[in-house]
């Protein structure tokens, strides 16, 4: 999201002061230019960076200042995601924050190893498979957003606690305090920002706590206007004082069952807004967990991922190990994005019918990921022909030629709205980060005097079955963590990183991952233009989704004569990475258009 922000990032910096170590009088006189800016200057916004020390990628220029100015002073990558995670709950309210959750992959360079932690949200310890059922039906979508039913107990807290004690060199405190000062001081609101809080506006108005934070004096932000945060300042500094324990044992979070249970709505409003059965004992039984990533190899490459209850890291990975067996890099480009989409096609196929939180259920991943099984579904592409959707899955555990089993099942609706950041340093560590409360301003559900919006993850659970002949492995349940489609993804060669990307965009993050992995790895795009590239988005649906670029293009008509299906989406996905370069340079990479364009910083630039 793209803002001009009246907040510097010497004032990012200088929020660091008293918690790291003085800043340096060259950082305070440095000349604009991407990365540090100087006294009064509005942080400078690049989509691509390149230097030494460390790098960060993000939407937002005051988040990638609060993580540059963290690598500055010493802090190591996972010191600085936080610190870019906890300035995008202020920056972008709408898309992440302390009442969301997410998926955080980390890759140690002292050990050349990657470790994850899941953070996603659960359902209370009370829900049913018939959560989201009245009277045998599923309730509206719409009406399940924006309830107490939807809000899952927010992991994000904690896993911010996890990352630093694990891996980080820095206390909590420490790196909240610039998000902090920036939720205190305020940003500048932009045509996004204003846009999306006008997309929802009525619902906002029928919280009193949410109106009173976005809509200002009763009315949609001014575009240039400041808008403050003093709340999420206090719950920050509270945080940071007295630990995550505040939210999951204390009064942060016996005010976030409050809400849950009896949301406060406005007085006179007609919408019907279902209370939830978020507990205390909900709060205080949350753990974040440490899987092992899930893995595969890729023309020589090591591709890491999420494991399970996220579906990314086993969809990205079979995607690419089908498409391993075509040479990508001399098809034309009709031929390429043929076998991207088909190759989609089929991994949501099995990702729907396979992947669901492993804690409920038994899901494959060593067979999601194999070659073997990759095989067995890589023949069912003609490149005369498209698929149809919705596509049988196959089976992984029992791999056969060509092979499905069972009817098809269509792919459940995933909300599109969430924030990905990506940070190294200067040791070699690396964050793949990606961070959510689901749709654009989640819940819609403020806790009052507290400053955040509360997710509305639990509605990631399919309703009811697609297909009630088909086992559904993401229907609710007690305790249960809801299927996601974050996709944090590092490459390694030979132990040594060659780049880390993620994304935004719910389901078509899955694909906004991939399409930007080949763009790089066999198309030979660089990175800020493997991004920046047109995207395609086939979940096992019956159309394909495209954006204007590619919806305009003569590709479109040619690709509809194999039989292909398509529909315009304007905006797909909002990615950043970090590769190394061979000279030991760091390069940030971010978006050029979408979302306003990303920022990304280093910490010393360099040609």
């Amino acid at each position: 999201m793209s803002k001009a922000r009246r907040l510097t990032v010497l004032g990012v910096t200088a929020a660091l002061a008293g918690s790291l170590m003085a800043v340096p009088a060259a950082a305070r006189t440095a000349a604009p230019r991407p990365g540090p800016a100087a006294p009064g200057a509005t942080p400078a916004k690049t989509p691509v960076a390149v230097g030494y020390g460390g790098a960060v990628a993000s939407v937002d220029a005051d988040a990638s200042a609060a993580g540059i100015a963290v690598l500055r002073k010493g802090g190591n990558a996972v010191d600085a995601a936080v610190a870019t995670a906890a300035a995008l709950g202020v920056t972008e309210p709408y898309s992440a924050g302390v009442g969301g959750g997410g998926y955080f992959v980390y890759y140690d360079a002292g050990t050349k190893t990657i470790r994850t932690l899941d953070g996603r949200e659960t359902a209370p310890r009370t829900a049913t498979k018939d959560l989201f059922l009245e009277n045998g039906k599923p309730i509206p979508f719409d009406d399940a957003v924006t309830s107490g039913l939807s809000i899952g107990t927010p992991g994000t807290p904690a896993t911010w606690d996890s990352a630093l004690k694990k891996w980080g060199s820095r206390s909590l405190a420490q790196v909240l305090e610039p998000a902090e000062q920036l939720a205190a001081k305020g940003f500048t609101v932009d045509p996004t920002f204003r846009k999306q809080t006008a997309d929802n506006e009525a619902r906002f108005r029928d919280f009193p706590a949410t109106a009173a934070l976005f809509l200002p004096g009763g009315k949609l932000p001014v575009v240039g206007s400041t808008l403050k945060n003093p709340d999420l300042a206090r719950t920050y500094r509270e945080l940071g004082r007295k630990g995550v324990g505040a939210l999951y044992h204390g009064a942060i979070g016996r005010d976030v069952v409050r809400t849950v249970q009896r949301p406060p709505v406005r007085a006179g409003s007609t919408r019907k807004i279902r209370p939830g059965a978020l507990t205390t004992a909900d709060l205080a039984a949350y753990r974040t967990l440490g899987h092992a990533p899930t893995h595969t190899t890729y023309r020589g490459l090591d591709v890491y991922g999420m494991a399970p209850s996220s579906s990314g890291g086993t969809s990205v990975a079979e995607a690419l190990n089908i498409l391993e067996k075509s040479d990508l890099s001399h098809l034309t480009e009709k031929q390429f994005l043929h076998r991207y989409i088909e190759a989609s096609r089929i991994a949501f196929a099995d990702r729907g019918r396979w992947v669901g939180d492993p804690a409920s259920e038994n899901v494959p991943v060593k067979g999601l990921t194999s070659k073997r099984f990759a095989a067995s579904r890589e023949c069912l592409i003609n490149d005369g022909k498209a698929l149809t959707s919705p596509l049988a899955p196959g089976d992984p555990r029992h791999p056969t030629p060509c092979g499905t089993t069972g009817p098809a099942a269509p792919t459940t609706y995933e909300g599109e709205n969430t924030t990905h950041l990506t940070v190294a340093d200067k040791w070699g560590n690396i964050v793949s980060y990606t961070l959510t409360i689901e749709q654009t301003g989640g819940s819609g559900i403020t806790v009052p005097g507290r400053g955040f919006l509360l997710n509305n993850e639990l509605t990631d659970f399919s309703f009811a079955p697609a297909n009630p002949a088909v086992h559904d492995p993401n229907l609710p349940g007690p305790g249960k963590r809801p299927r996601s489609s974050i996709s944090p993804t590092i490459v390694l060669r030979h132990g040594t990183p060659v780049l880390a990307l993620g994304s935004p965009g719910g389901a078509t993050i899955i694909t906004t991952v991939l399409q930007t992995l080949v763009n790089h790895l066999d198309r030979g795009m660089p990175l800020v233009d493997a991004i920046a590239a047109p995207r395609a988005s086939q979940r096992n649906a019956a159309a394909t989704e495209l954006e204007p670029a590619l919806w305009d293009s003569p590709l479109r008509g040619q690709l509809e004569a194999l039989g292909h299906s398509f529909k315009p989406n304007p905006e797909i996905g909002a990615a950043t990475g970090v590769q190394r370069l061979p000279d030991g340079r760091w390069l940030a990479a971010a978006e050029k258009v979408r979302r306003g364009g990303g920022s990304a910083m280093v910490v010393h630039p360099a040609p």
